[in-house]
């Protein structure tokens, strides 16, 4: 696994120890940053349930100013923290080890807002819908924020979310990426 593109491109990442931990491919990330960018002029990203942390890390190589690695898993946080070091540029990324719900309210707390949220859940324990409705509640996303979603292909979304508006939905193998807009006309 490496970064695709941008200030870190090249850079090899390295994996979360055993099998628990789905790391997006880079063929499918190189997909998701076309979609939303594929480059950035500054901006806060939030990386959710984060596992080796390159989707966050891939926002920041393509112009992101921050990015916030979140994960519960202590495998996860770990390698996490690995690359941030591989890549000389801690400054730029703040890493939580705590439940997405539980960072999401902290981080809420603190009046934290993002331009860039980038999901991937464990396919086993997707709540998306819940969650896209949490960081509505919790005021977590800047106006005209995005959203990306990665599922697996059994999560079926309605043709319309509250406070969102659906950008694209687009199909792999395997899994779905969902780009969403933050509207709050919805």
């Amino acid at each position: 696994m490496r970064v695709v593109s941008g200030e870190f491109r090249g850079r090899r990442l390295n994996m979360v120890p055993g099998d628990t931990t789905r790391p997006t491919a880079d063929k499918v990330k190189e997909s998701i940053f076309n979609m939303v960018g594929p480059y950035f002029e500054g901006g806060q990203a939030l990386d959710l349930y984060a596992g080796t942390g390159g989707l966050g890390i891939e926002a920041v190589s393509r112009g992101m100013d921050h990015a916030t690695l979140v994960d519960s898993a202590y495998q996860a946080v770990k390698t996490i923290k690995q690359n941030v070091q591989l890549l000389k540029a801690a400054d730029r990324f703040t890493v939580i080890k705590r439940s997405v719900q539980a960072a999401c309210t902290a981080l809420a707390a603190e009046h934290q807002q993002f331009d860039l949220v980038l999901m991937d859940p464990p396919y086993t324990q997707q709540r998306v819908l819940t969650e896209l409705a949490n960081f509505v509640q919790l005021d977590l996303l800047k106006p005209g924020a995005t959203v990306v979603v990665e599922t697996g292909m059994d999560v079926q979304y309605p043709d319309a979310i509250t406070g969102y508006r659906i950008r694209r939905l687009q199909t792999y193998k395997v899994a779905q990426v969902l780009v969403l807009e933050r509207n709050e006309d919805a």
